[in-house]
């Protein structure tokens, strides 16, 4: 009786349900005194449920898949949808089979509890021949599993044995909560030896592996695919999930390609849930990749939808012109938003587009141009809400209207780039195009 229960205290679903909890009250509690609707990020402080850590490695290694599956259910998934997020999951649901369901409630039986010495074997004793990826709180190795498929590994590094339990168990509850073709698809996990989670790869790997480390460059459908898929994945986390979930560290590095080279966001360390009554968190730790971190978050440590989407603005400028977010090849290490501003103020297009590109669609450059420079505005409220940016990204739009500020008493949300685009069917492309064109003349004298 008594071991049951401290086998109860100590399995997976409590002890995650208690983390999860105690950061979230710690934050509730911060800001409860506030009249304001944000919340301040707190450490995280181990203490209250440390003794429990060593129980539940042991349990978690000894429970099987089955049991697993058992103990630990998933968030379920909400039905409340903005109307575009409803409108974009009906278009794809005939290609892409989304599970919606709000009574889901199972937690990804199929993942595989790897012992070390398959992830040894699989990485060649984890060579650094094989490492693919490394940041300050883990490191990503190419491997292939006994069976022959080829897999991405990510060792937990970070710090001492409970920050790196906290770390493993926080991605491993967002990615329990994830479901969608455009997010990264988790195969299993390993808790012998460390801390790792194994993710299936293809032979194509990351974007930032092709479109700046290949010979071959990227051809334009492919990246505009690509950029149409990246926003997908991010209005998911944005507004399909019941609690919403900021990436925080949105970079080519962090986009794996299928072999179809669909896009799949993933590496989920730094990401945060902000519930839905807040505006946004403000958070203490300096953490992200030079080049694609926000204005306000380098100023203040804010964090909402809006840091993401000034890093997806950043990624599409990579798509465009073929550069690095950040030139380390000059002495200032030259911002690429820094760089292309300039170029637009000017009207100068033609030089940011990619001298690699042999071919493009004019009509769908100017559309990825005008989507980049609204997501990189210094100002938050200037940047649109990724439901827009997908509106804009698709290349059906026949007219598109560009709201100035002046016309935002207009629209409910006074905190947005207000985008009304009115969908024709049947407009030809070079009305498009030239709204298009006079679209990024707007942008260049309203928001540059």
């Amino acid at each position: 009786m008594e071991k049951n229960q401290k086998e109860n205290m100590c399995s997976p679903d409590t002890v995650l349900e208690d983390f999860l909890r105690n950061v979230e009250s710690s934050e509730t509690d911060s800001s409860s005194s506030k009249a304001s609707t944000s919340g301040s990020e707190i450490s995280r402080d181990p203490k209250p449920y440390s003794s429990r850590w060593a129980d539940f490695m042991s349990i978690f290694k000894m429970k099987s898949k089955r049991q697993l599956g058992s103990t630990l259910h998933p968030l379920k998934l909400t039905k409340r949808f903005s109307s575009s997020m409803r409108e974009e999951i009906s278009r794809d649901q005939d290609q892409h089979p989304i599970i919606l369901d709000s009574t889901l409630n199972y937690f990804k039986p199929q993942w595989k509890n790897f012992s070390l010495s398959d992830l040894q074997i699989a990485t060649r004793n984890f060579s650094q021949e094989c490492v693919i990826g490394k940041g300050g709180y883990a490191e990503v190795f190419r491997g292939t599993l006994r069976d022959g498929q080829l897999v991405a590994i990510k060792r937990l590094t970070r710090g001492s044995m409970e920050e790196r339990t906290a770390d493993f168990l926080s991605e491993l509850g967002i990615m329990a909560h994830i479901n969608h073709p455009n997010t990264a698809k988790m195969i299993g996990y390993g808790v012998e030896g460390g801390f790792f989670l194994v993710l299936e790869l293809s032979p194509h790997g990351s974007l930032a592996s092709l479109l700046h480390s290949c010979k071959e460059k990227l051809k334009w459908n492919i990246r505009y695919r690509i950029a149409i898929g990246i926003a997908r994945g991010l209005l998911y986390l944005h507004e399909g999930c019941q609690r919403r979930i900021i990436h925080r560290d949105i970079k080519a590095a962090n986009i794996l390609l299928t072999e179809d080279f669909d896009p799949q966001i993933c590496d989920f360390g730094l990401a945060k849930w902000l519930p839905r009554q807040w505006t946004h968190l403000t958070v203490s730790n300096f953490e992200g990749t030079f080049g694609y971190l926000a204005p306000e978050f380098l100023m203040h440590g804010i964090v909402d939808e809006k840091t993401d989407i000034f890093a997806f603005g950043v990624l599409l400028l990579e798509l465009i012109t073929g550069r690095r977010a950040l030139d380390y090849s000059q002495e200032t290490q030259q911002s690429l938003v820094m760089w292309a501003k300039p170029l637009l103020k000017k009207n100068r297009i033609s030089e940011l587009i990619d001298p690699s590109l042999a071919e493009y669609d004019p009509v769908e450059m100017n559309l990825m141009i005008l989507v980049a420079f609204l997501c990189v505005q210094e100002s938050s409220i200037r940047r649109p809400r990724m439901s827009q940016v997908l509106l804009l990204l698709r290349g059906n739009c026949g007219s598109l209207e560009l709201v100035s500020k002046a016309g935002r008493h207009h629209c409910r949300n006074r905190d947005d780039v207000y985008i009304a685009a009115k969908m024709r069917d049947n407009e030809s492309k070079i009305e498009t195009f030239s709204i298009l064109n006079s679209g990024i003349s707007f942008v260049t004298k309203e928001f540059l």
